[in-house]
Parts: structure tokens; sequence; C-alpha cells
């Protein structure tokens, strides 16, 4: 591999990055990994959640807001990877052809094999199986990086050694259930004896609670933080902000305890950065 440690982190939507491993990534940018986030699309389809907010290109603009929250998450800019995002509800894109939805994984993993070989990295992060909440976007990202991380193995550098699952916990996955996402906290929800990793990233609390508000088309009175009763979204930022949390997707390598004690726990010569 690279003598630079490097994590790539893979997402379909600007914002995905700042829920889900905002504060691991400052983490180790902090500690001297190159961190590359690679977005699949730049979230046309979203919903925006500021009442009375036109945006003339919501692709655009959350283009940029991707570009400031990695800013505040002290990391380089976003790859895009130039799908579209498939939105959903009313938004769902069933005939745009390069909605992430109306894409082949073969043909995303082709890509990010591409970017694999690219970047090197030693350690890959993307979507749980369940894609968080469900979201066709995030379970087709899901499918392709999972089947890249296999599929680069034969690569003159080995591939990458590991492959990481962001997860929710049950409790907050029963949490978002109770906020009126419509899942099944004991299908989306992963059990104490799955987590791999449990990163602690209160330290970051500040770089993450800016790049959420970063995302400002995203972050408004009607996204799901902004309707939550004062106390249920400081419950909710409390567990965000304090600890993010993940599971083995994939290893070439032995691990040398369960749990770990982080992402780069065990790869040869990179055993330091957990330290």
């Amino acid at each position: 591999m690279t003598s630079t440690p490097t994590l790539l982190a893979i997402f379909a939507h600007p914002d995905d990055e700042a829920f889900s491993l905002g504060g691991t990534l400052t983490h180790y940018a902090r500690r001297g990994v190159r961190v590359v986030l690679a977005c699949a699309t730049r979230g046309e389809a979203g919903k925006i959640t500021v009442p009375g907010m036109t945006v003339e290109d919501l692709g655009a603009q959350r283009e940029q807001e991707l570009r400031d929250a990695c800013m505040a998450l002290e990391i380089p800019e976003p790859v895009f990877l130039d799908y579209h995002d498939s939105g959903r509800y009313e938004r769902t894109r069933h005939n745009d052809p390069r909605a992430l939805m109306n894409v082949t994984p073969m043909e995303i993993e082709v890509k990010l094999r591409v970017l694999i070989e690219q970047v090197q990295p030693q350690v890959m992060v993307t979507f749980d199986p369940h894609g968080g909440y469900g979201h066709i976007d995030h379970l087709q990202i899901q499918r392709a990086a999972t089947g890249a991380f296999f599929s680069t193995g034969h690569l003159p550098l080995g591939g990458p050694q590991r492959l990481y699952y962001t997860a929710l916990p049950y409790e907050a996955a029963e949490g978002l259930a109770l906020m009126g996402q419509d899942l099944d906290p004991l299908l989306y929800g992963v059990s104490p004896q799955t987590v791999a990793v449990r990163m602690d990233v209160s330290a970051y609390a500040e770089n993450k609670k800016a790049a959420l508000a970063a995302h400002g088309t995203q972050m408004g009175e009607q996204s799901l933080l902004g309707r939550m009763a004062p106390d249920e979204r400081a419950r909710m930022e409390a567990r965000m902000l304090g600890q993010e949390i993940f599971t083995v997707g994939g290893t070439r390598t032995g691990l040398p305890s369960f749990p770990l004690r982080g992402l780069f726990d065990g790869l040869p010569g990179l055993e330091a950065l957990d330290d």
C-alpha cells in the first residue's frame, strides 16, 4: 500500500458524511491520515427544509454546502462520482437515467475500483447494509462499495485492507422511529455485540456542528432535527456529537482484538494511529 495512511469514505449525498462519521474524519485528518470523501451525487432531488427558501440550482447549492462542510471537518474537498440524486416520495426521479436508483451497482463499482486504484486507501467506510434508513441511493452505494472492496484485492498493492460500515445502535434506531422515521429498530439497529469500533468524537463536536450547519438547505425547521422537541433534539445531538459507531464489512488482515481501538487497529505499520 501507499506509505501515506489513507481513508476512503464513500457516501451518496451531501450531508451523509456529517451525520455518520464527521468526527471520525476530523480525528484521523488531525493524525495525518489522508481523507478522501467520495460523494455519488450532488443531492439535486433533496428536500429544502427551510420554510420559504428558494434555490435556483439545488445541486450546485448542495455541492457548495459539502465543500464548506469538508472545510469545517478539516478534510480535503470531496470527489464527486457525478450521478444524480434519486430523491424520495414525490421527488423520486424514476425517469432520470443518471439517478442512482437507475444505475446498475456494477457500473458504480467499476467507477469506484478506478478511484481505489488511484488513492490506494488502507481503510474504506460506507453505509451499513440497510443504508442507514433504507434510502435507495444509500443501498446502491453500499452494494457497489462493498463489491469494490472485494474486487480490488488483486491490485498490485493488495487493495484496501479493511472495510467498515457506519451503523446505528439499537437505541439510536429506536429514537429515529419514535421521531417519525418508518423503520423497525430491530431491523435497522445493531446489537452491542456487532459493534467493532466506537469512536469517541466528543473532542470534535464543534467541527461536526459546523459541518452540519453548513448543510443549510437540509438543516432547517422542517428537517428531522428541526421538528424535534428541544429535549429530544438535545438527546439526539448528544449521541451524534459524542460517539460514532462502525461494524466490520470485510478485512484482509487478522483482527488483533474485538472490539477494535479504531479503524486502523491491527493494520501493519499503522497501529500507532489508534494509540
